[in-house]
């Protein structure tokens, strides 16, 4: 530590009373407060959340899939070796397919918290995958949950449920709306979604689902739509590709970003009681407008350059999803800061700066001015 009180971000020291601190994002003597595990900690929201909870000062364990290449260049501006003393986040290898795995781990960290956001997440992917979907994004949410329940640590869980359970059912969707879901992934998340509230009610147990409406960052895998658009505009720029291929343009949705996003998670497991909170803008925009949105702040010709591909169509479509977030308002106080306009722009500059290109500026300026005392540190 530096005389003063000040010190290096994330780095804390073991005290001899047992008491540990770490050094805040302000340079500020901290103590550490809870212990989190995060399933799909690689992802984007996983990714954020860590950086969140790592600024309230937790110390962050995720589980990760063994893999003969890395896959944690969302975590990497973060990640410290575990050698290092006063590090603070850790990576376990796990499968949520392997109950004995996930057992394992948590009976060895004894977490406060446990923020599933693991899952086989793409939509489109869990028409070709539907047995692996269920088992990994519905019956992983078991294996978590029945763990917690024997380890008798009194340890709350976030489940990551998602807007897609609605399907059919006609906007505004909120807490009361009926699931109809129109894919594999959201039937095994409807699954992941009733688990939770029967451990809660059958165990008593301070078990939430947080049901999340599409959000979007620069960190958005790039197989998902509003990622593969803002990405491949911003490469057709750079004279990297010719053409966008997408598909269905008509598709509706409530898109917000991500990281305020997963601020919404950590509040619900702060409440004094779990329940399930629905969390999303209140407004829809198809794909076409998103697209359209781009191409006019970038000025690129939609039409010369995008090409509408039927292998990305679903075999059933979920056509408009709108939330209703009046809950999570009223009990919590949250509203998004970040409107659809700002989104674009925000991932459209992003994806210009990797794509070699110098970008509009308009995204950062949203950025610098709605989040002067942003947590996160790269896009």
């Amino acid at each position: 530590m530096i005389a003063g009180g000040g010190c290096d971000t994330y780095i804390y020291s073991e005290h001899p009373d047992g008491i540990r601190t770490y050094c805040n994002i302000q340079g500020e003597v901290a103590t550490i407060s809870k212990k989190a595990l995060i399933t799909g900690i690689t992802g984007q929201d996983g990714s954020y959340l860590t950086e969140f909870l790592l600024y309230k000062g937790y110390e962050v364990h995720g589980i990760v899939r063994r893999a003969s290449t890395f896959n944690t260049g969302r975590l990497d501006h973060i990640y410290t070796d575990p050698h290092d003393a006063g590090t603070r986040l850790f990576l376990h290898y796990g499968d949520l397919s392997d109950a004995e795995q996930i057992s394992h781990i948590i009976y060895n960290i004894r977490p406060d918290e446990v923020y599933h956001l693991g899952a086989q997440s793409h939509v489109r992917v869990s028409f070709d995958t539907p047995e692996y979907t269920g088992n990994v994004t519905g019956l992983g949410t078991t294996r978590l949950l029945e763990t917690i329940r024997k380890s008798e640590n009194g340890t709350k869980f976030y489940q990551a449920s998602s807007s897609e359970m609605f399907g059919a059912s006609p906007p505004p969707q909120g807490e009361n709306t009926a699931f109809q879901p129109r894919s594999p992934y959201a039937c095994a998340k409807v699954y992941g979604y009733f688990m939770t509230k029967n451990y809660r009610d059958g165990y008593r147990m301070f078990a939430t689902n947080g049901i999340l409406f599409n959000h979007e960052s620069p960190r958005r895998g790039e197989t998902f739509v509003t990622r593969k658009i803002t990405r491949g505009i911003s490469r057709v720029l750079a004279g990297k590709e010719k053409y966008l291929y997408l598909g269905n343009l008509d598709a509706r949705r409530d898109w917000g970003f991500a990281p305020e996003y997963v601020e919404c998670m950590w509040k619900i497991l702060q409440q004094e009681a779990p329940d399930d909170y629905v969390i999303g803008t209140g407004e829809s925009h198809s794909v076409r407008e998103f697209l359209e949105a781009v191409c006019a702040y970038t000025g690129l010709d939609c039409d010369e350059h995008v090409r509408i591909d039927p292998r990305y169509f679903r075999p059933t479509e979920v056509e408009d999803l709108i939330a209703d977030p009046e809950k999570a308002h009223t009990r919590f106080g949250w509203r998004p800061r970040v409107t659809f306009p700002d989104l674009v722009q925000i991932m459209v500059d992003a994806d210009m700066r990797a794509a070699g290109l110098e970008p509009i500026g308009e995204g950062d300026e949203v950025l610098m001015k709605k989040f002067p005392d942003r947590w996160w540190v790269a896009d």
